[in-house]
């Protein structure tokens, strides 16, 4: 149980000093190319890290990644709308919009009981 990391370091949005962000509060993580975006609701940082390191770093009872660009935290979920052809639009509780893309819906309908 202890192998998961419950702290993220991070880098400032507009400098490049060091964040520790506490995984609790992480709302969600998307990746664009190369740039990864930590949201919290304290704000946005970026990670060193790629994508895929942080999703095996993070708690798989916390977190999910419901894309191949972005990871969410479970219990920061505020809506779930069912839409066309095996897809879910999320609202998060920070008012993001994420999708849950096809390769994905599965995972997510067994993570959520849906």
């Amino acid at each position: 149980a202890d192998r998961y990391t419950d702290n993220l370091i991070v880098k400032g949005q507009e400098d490049s000093a060091r964040y520790v962000v506490p995984a609790s509060e992480i709302i969600i993580i998307e990746s664009f190319g190369h740039t990864v975006e930590v949201h919290t609701k304290s704000g946005s940082y970026r990670s060193c890290d790629r994508l895929y390191q942080l999703a095996n770093l993070l708690d798989p009872d916390k977190f999910l990644r419901i894309s191949n660009s972005v990871i969410i935290a479970k219990d920061k979920v505020k809506q779930i709308t069912p839409s066309l052809s095996m897809k879910f639009s999320l609202t998060m509780k920070n008012g993001k919009k994420v999708d849950v893309t096809r390769s994905y819906y599965y995972i997510f309908k067994e993570a959520f009981g849906i």
